[in-house]
């Protein structure tokens, strides 16, 4: 029988250890090292107020850089990362042997708003002095992470009233069967035989009593000067007592309470150039900002005063309408972001690839006849489609005109009106959008996608953009917001992006170093 050596895994060991040897070149940790070097901390420098009185603070590099580190490996927790400053061997290296405690990290990542946006800022620099940036196209898409706030807590003013008054109901409930119960002093004497086994029933029964009272007291505090939150394309949008700022998010993996972290990625190594974070409110309504915050960034790297005049941007449908091209258009920046159904128009996704696929060609608004006076539309086949009511789709206004009920079943142009029949009272309704500017560019970027050379320029956008989001979320494991509230959320966005920028940075610092 083989004989193996003798172990002790309950040994104490005194190892001498250096911690810059544990810093190895070409690593994520030697680049953070580096760069972080490099940076201006002042704006970290001006919340300190400790220049004669007061303990000595550690240096906001100390902190950045452990911060930094720990999120590239998933530790976004402010305690799990002084419980790694303490066991992690690199992180005690990056930290130079300190341990701050979470209050600290927690503080710092907080309250460092505008510091945070010039580091961002900063990086970029660095990434754009590597040759990481080219200019020539961008990406924007948004990444949905959840929050620290639970979907227990959302709801409309009208659902968190209902949900208050049931809760009173129920303790009111409650408090009464715990008197009854009380009183039964054969229950009672039942109920100790199996005191061991499940504790002391009364005591457990007090202890639920005061979560529900607890819950109820929130939502008395939310609820007292609470105001109906209005959406862009609905009348109201969901509250959250935890965190008001979040919104309740439909995900790659149903709903979530949450934020959307909106980023725009460069062509050339994936480098985010621009991001925020926002909360309730589509994608669509942050592209002016978005833009505004690229522009400026491309302003601060090239020192061109138009350095998007030779640029493509792309965004995905959720970014069409007419008023976003209408901007674009106002900078003379070029855009590629298709409307909805650009892929049903595409060959490629025809059912048969070898044969050609009859389309029967359906009726536009410019077949149908309008009568001023009377406000309605008449269909090819004479029937009148009347004004219902005004709405708003994807960021445009407009009128909705819809044919009475049962006029278009037996219809013999039926097949060239409607394109989808998911009825079986199928009704005609048109869509008329407020003419608000004098070219229709919602028309002419349909054109635009349909030509091959568009699709094929298209198709790179999620190359582009989507190993982003998958790098930060995936691979570095920061799959969620830790803190509440937009503008601390904003802060760990951009913390997340820093990470991923530095990652691309380590190539090029390694062939530096080699030159």
């Amino acid at each position: 029988m083989a004989r193996y050596k003798e172990t002790d895994g309950s040994q104490d060991l005194l190892v001498a250890i250096n911690l810059r040897n544990q810093i190895v070149p070409d690593t994520f940790e030697w680049a953070i090292d580096i760069l972080i070097n490099k940076i201006d901390i002042s704006l970290f420098e001006e919340n300190y107020h400790n220049d004669e009185l007061g303990a000595t603070a550690y240096s906001p590099k100390i902190l950045l850089k452990v911060i930094l580190f720990c999120y590239s490996r998933g530790i976004i927790s402010s305690r799990r990362i002084e419980k790694a400053c303490k066991e992690n061997i690199i992180v005690k290296a990056l930290a130079e042997n300190f341990e701050p405690d979470h209050d600290t990290i927690a503080h710092f990542i907080s309250t460092n708003d505008a510091a945070v946006e010039n580091l961002f800022s900063q990086i970029v620099m660095q990434c754009y002095s590597l040759k990481l940036i080219t200019g020539e196209m961008f990406a924007i898409d948004g990444c949905k992470l959840p929050s620290n706030a639970s979907k227990e807590w959302s709801g409309s003013i009208a659902d968190l009233t209902k949900k208050r008054d049931k809760l009173k109901k129920l303790i009111r409930k409650l408090l009464f069967q715990h008197k009854e119960l009380d009183k039964d002093e054969k229950a009672t004497k039942k109920l100790d035989k199996y005191r061991e086994t499940i504790g002391d029933d009364k005591e457990r029964r007090e202890k639920s009593l005061k979560r529900l009272e607890k819950k109820l007291r929130r939502l008395n505090s939310f609820l007292k000067n609470a105001e109906p939150k209005k959406g862009k394309t609905v009348p109201e949008i969901q509250s959250n007592i935890t965190d008001n700022e979040s919104a309740r998010i439909k995900g790659p993996h149903g709903y979530i309470q949450g934020y959307n972290g909106i980023g725009i990625a460069d062509s050339g190594n994936q480098i985010v150039v621009s991001a925020e974070a926002i909360g309730s409110g589509p994608e669509a309504g942050c592209f002016t900002h978005m833009l505004d915050s690229l522009e400026e960034k491309m302003k601060m790297l090239t020192g061109k005063e138009k350095p998007l005049k030779k640029a493509l941007i792309e965004g995905d449908t959720g970014y069409f309408s007419e008023e976003n091209l209408q901007e674009a258009a106002k900078r003379k920046i070029e855009v590629l972001i298709p409307d909805p159904q650009f892929r049903q128009r595409d060959p490629y996704y025809a059912e048969k690839k070898d044969e050609k696929v009859k389309k029967v060609s359906k009726f536009t608004v410019e077949d149908f006849t309008y009568d001023k006076d009377a406000d309605t539309y008449t269909c090819p086949a004479g029937n009148e489609l009347e004004y219902k009511y005004d709405v708003e789709l994807r960021n445009n206004k407009g009128k909705q005109y819809k044919a009475k009920s049962g006029t278009c079943i037996n219809c013999p142009l039926l097949e060239k009106c409607i394109k989808v029949r998911t009825s079986k009272n199928p009704v005609r309704t048109l869509y008329i959008v407020e003419n608000k500017y004098d070219e229709n560019l919602s028309e002419k970027m349909k054109e635009k996608i349909d030509d091959p050379v568009y699709r094929e320029l298209y198709s790179r956008r999620m190359q582009i953009i989507e190993p982003v989001f998958s790098d930060i979320t995936y691979c570095k494991g920061m799959n969620r917001f830790t803190l509440r509230t937009q503008k601390k959320v904003n802060i760990q966005w951009l913390l997340f992006n820093i990470v991923h920028n530095i990652g691309k940075c380590m190539v090029p610092l390694g062939l530096k170093r080699g030159a």
